[in-house]
């Protein structure tokens, strides 16, 4: 295949990229978002395949097969409740490929680039490197937070901004001797420091993040890998990995930056430490919180439901753990049919990663039309007959507006405590992902459901 073909290919794929964001932004469209992404990346491939570069095809055909057979297993086993997890671990893979290419383009003897070429070409080899190690290591720290693997709460170090700025400046020193490095043995010494450097950054960084920010981490290492995506471009002088790196690096920025604002904190806030690192002597996440807990039954909670005019339900992490989504998608259109102004109420960090809430409900077949964010339905709250919080914790914690010294003041949360009765289906009063304590659970007007949450809501549908 020529040259030319190769490029349109590429231009009609990166096109396709483009159409897919672009109906990855509403739920309606995300069906055919990813449709379009499908055929953007077949087509990047086929061109890629068929191209003057490619001369043999033995160690492709086998790397693809093994790939192809280790992505259908993951794809056809892989839970709701296990996505944020496996995006994290599949970014790692995007920034060791960065890594592994930027080293193997340095080592390229038949390289001929002389001069400022030489220049430019070295400083895409050393920044595509230190992307990827960060992203590799960042997205592997990721993964064993989101696994349980490795605990949730911030790890905060002394001196770590200074930590921090050391290793920057390290990196910094490091790419000058890099670039003026006459030959391979002698430029090869500082890149390997930095790479190291930038392992041990990328596993600081998301250490010291706290587990309330991790729908955070998940996007902005999404940008990361798309910059890695983008550097390996640059080094293998690849057009569509650079376009489709920066869509997605520059997507993945925008995405981190709006749930930012959605948590009322700063993009280098939450790099530097995120939640979980300001808690004064006098307040902390895990101090207890004094008052009467009362409990509810099914039977009580279908009695309730069955008299009422409106219900808001907020669906969180728990709902995932239990699969209770389809039995809550029945249980809406049975109350809907009975009559009663359901509506669904979504925080935009719900979950472990974005927009995990809304593919649950999508999955159990729920109306888009009901489905509303954050700031639709706030204001509304307090109007409502109940709140119905399913597995949800930090995201309705009335601890973020009234404590000024807990560590997650200042996080705009959805209001729940307002509506004239709440619900809370937990199966025990344990804390959320971000370890801290929420009053929502003593408040006078809360009931708590305890058990399973699939239990709770069919035995719940039964009552109806």
């Amino acid at each position: 295949m020529s040259t030319g073909i190769v490029t349109a290919a590429y231009i009609v794929a990166s096109i396709f990229f483009i159409l897919s964001l672009g109906g990855l932004s509403n739920q309606e469209t995300a069906r055919r978002g990813n449709l379009y992404g499908i055929a953007g990346m077949v087509l990047a491939i086929l061109a890629t395949l068929l191209g003057d570069q490619v001369s043999g095809y033995n160690m492709i055909v086998i790397g693809m097969s093994i790939g192809v057979v280790i992505g259908a297993i993951l794809a056809a086993r892989v839970q709701m409740t296990s996505m944020p997890e496996l995006v994290a671990i599949l970014h790692s893979f995007v920034g060791l490929a960065a890594v592994l290419v930027g080293f193997s383009t340095y080592l390229d003897i038949t390289s001929v680039f002389t001069s400022v070429e030489k220049t430019i070409h070295d400083i895409e080899i050393y920044l595509g490197v230190l992307i990827g190690a960060v992203t590799f290591t960042g997205s592997v720290i990721a993964f064993g937070k989101l696994k349980g693997i490795i605990g949730s709460r911030a790890l905060i170090l002394p001196a770590r901004h200074w930590l921090n700025l050391s290793i920057l400046v390290a990196c910094i020193y490091l790419g000058y001797e890099f670039v003026n490095a006459g030959e391979i043995s002698t430029g090869m010494t500082p890149l390997l420091i930095m790479t190291v450097l930038a392992f041990i950054f990328g596993i600081h960084m998301v250490m010291a993040i706290g587990g309330a920010d991790m729908p955070v981490v998940i996007s902005m290492l999404n940008s990361y890998s798309g910059w890695a995506a983008a550097a390996t471009g640059f080094m293998l002088s690849n057009d569509l990995l650079i376009v489709t790196g920066a869509l997605v690096g520059s997507s993945g920025a925008i995405l981190s930056y709006i749930m930012c604002r959605a948590m009322n904190r700063s993009f280098i806030s939450v790099i530097m430490g995120g939640f979980g690192t300001t808690v004064s002597s006098s307040s902390s996440g895990t101090e207890e919180i004094q008052g009467e807990v009362l409990s509810i039954s099914s039977s009580e909670t279908s009695d309730l439901l069955g008299n009422i005019d409106s219900l808001v339900i907020v669906p969180g992490y728990g709902m995932a753990v239990a699969h209770a989504q389809h039995p809550v998608s029945e249980m809406a259109k049975k109350l809907i049919a009975n009559g009663v102004d359901v509506k669904f109420a979504i925080h935009p960090v719900a979950g472990r990663m974005p927009g995990h809430m809304n593919v649950l409900l999508a999955e159990a077949k729920v109306s888009y039309d009901i489905v509303l964010e954050m700031d639709e339905i706030n204001d509304d709250l307090p109007e409502v007959d109940v709140i119905m919080v399913i597995g949800a914790n930090d995201i309705v914690n009335p601890s973020a507006i009234e404590s000024p010294d807990s560590p997650i003041a200042g996080m705009p949360v959805l209001e729940v405590w307002k509506a004239k009765q709440v619900i809370v289906l937990k199966r025990s009063m344990a804390s959320g992902y971000a370890g801290v304590e929420n009053p929502l659970f003593f408040k006078e007007n809360t009931r708590m459901l305890f058990g399973d949450a699939k239990t709770s809501i069919d035995q719940v549908i039964s009552g109806l």
